[in-house]
């Protein structure tokens, strides 16, 4: 049988170690995961009991159109109900809008490194990929903006970034969307919305009503701690939604992370806590880079990437022996740093001393 081609130069897409393989391996009783972006202080207590109450409902099919979560996203973002797509994580949007608009025809701008599944999912479409590189952990959209020609249909701008945390400022975005030809949809993925503290980073939502060919990406997997769920979501042009609909799985949302993600939204107060604790916990990792003279970038995440200045995959595995799993930099692009995801403040505290080890040896 004959796949495509494209596929055949592909991987799967790896994410960190399972906790449970770390163990056997090692032999450990304990062992914390830094790797995946999680929330270390999991969910919502009211999305617990939304999950608990939807068991007796296992047997139905959920509702394809996520109604109810629908209306709820609408209400909480200020948007009309038909601006909005839902998918199995913001994951499958991704995939959604690539089968929409990429093809052989067609080209796409991103930025290197970055989120990889824009660039995996263009690949299995067919179509040109023009990547530009970062520029301090930054974007350059200037250099973005002179590689869109009349074939260009998509260009990816990842804020806060994935893997370095960097953000697009506000004016910097309103620059470069004004220069945006109407035909190029600009995909702005706000994975890590909720975590954002910066003072200059754009409220996006409510460009649309200027921008018709911006498509906002957000998740239920990070700050609302759901991601074993796969619940994410596409805010954009009511008339754009509906034309690529058509490609979204039908069911593609389960009934029990339609119900948890509604009853996230109840409980904001559980987002302020986690988005403080995030702070602080990156505060941790500030003053440990600065007292060991390591380079980072300062993160609006949820993680932090710090360049160690040896191959990442040493560091990586030094980490692993003593329990810890966090991301090597060399699948990200960093292949002298390490993406550390913001624990709890013991967690933070104890991979510190362990690299302090590292560092000093």
């Amino acid at each position: 049988m004959q796949v495509k081609k494209q596929l055949l130069s592909l991987k799967p897409y790896q994410p960190g170690k399972p906790i449970e393989e770390v163990k056997k391996e090692f032999n450990l009783t304990k062992v914390v995961k830094l790797a995946s972006n999680e929330n270390p202080y999991g969910c919502s207590q009211k999305a617990k009991q939304a999950i608990l109450d939807e068991l007796d409902q296992l047997a139905i099919y959920p509702d394809g159109y996520s109604a109810l979560l629908r209306t709820k996203v609408a209400n909480h973002l200020g948007v009309n109900e038909d601006e909005l797509i839902f998918g199995n994580g913001s994951d499958e949007v991704v995939q959604i809008i690539c089968r929409a608009l990429l093809s052989s025809e067609t080209n796409t701008v991103m930025a290197t490194p970055t989120f990889p599944q824009y660039k995996h999912n263009a690949i299995i479409e067919g179509t040109e990929i023009r990547e530009v590189p970062l520029v301090d952990g930054d974007h350059d959209l200037d250099a973005m903006l002179n590689q869109i020609d009349e074939n260009t249909t998509v260009i990816w701008v990842c804020t806060p970034n994935n893997p370095t945390g960097t953000y697009v400022k506000k004016q910097a975005l309103l620059e470069f969307l004004d220069k945006v030809p109407k035909h190029v949809l600009v995909v702005v993925d706000e994975a890590y919305y909720e975590y954002v503290a910066a003072e200059d980073y754009p409220e996006t939502v409510p460009l649309l009503k200027d921008y018709s060919n911006v498509m906002i990406l957000r998740t239920f997997s990070k700050a609302y701690g759901l991601a074993a769920l796969r619940i994410g979501y596409g805010i954009g042009n009511a008339d754009l939604i509906r034309k690529i609909e058509p490609a979204r799985e039908p069911f593609n949302t389960s009934r029990v992370a339609q119900a948890a993600a509604i009853a996230a939204l109840d409980d904001l107060d559980f987002i302020s806590n986690c988005k403080e604790k995030n702070k602080k916990g990156l505060q941790q990792f500030y003053k440990f880079c600065e007292e060991q003279g390591l380079d980072y970038y300062p993160s609006e995440g949820n993680f932090i990437l710090i360049d160690f200045k040896r191959d990442s995959d040493e560091v990586f595995g030094a980490l692993l022996k003593k329990g810890y799993i966090v991301r090597s930099g060399n699948a990200l692009g960093f292949p002298t740093h390490l993406r550390i995801t913001v624990g709890s403040e013991e967690q933070n505290a104890e991979i510190i001393e362990i690299l302090k080890e590292f560092v000093l040896n």
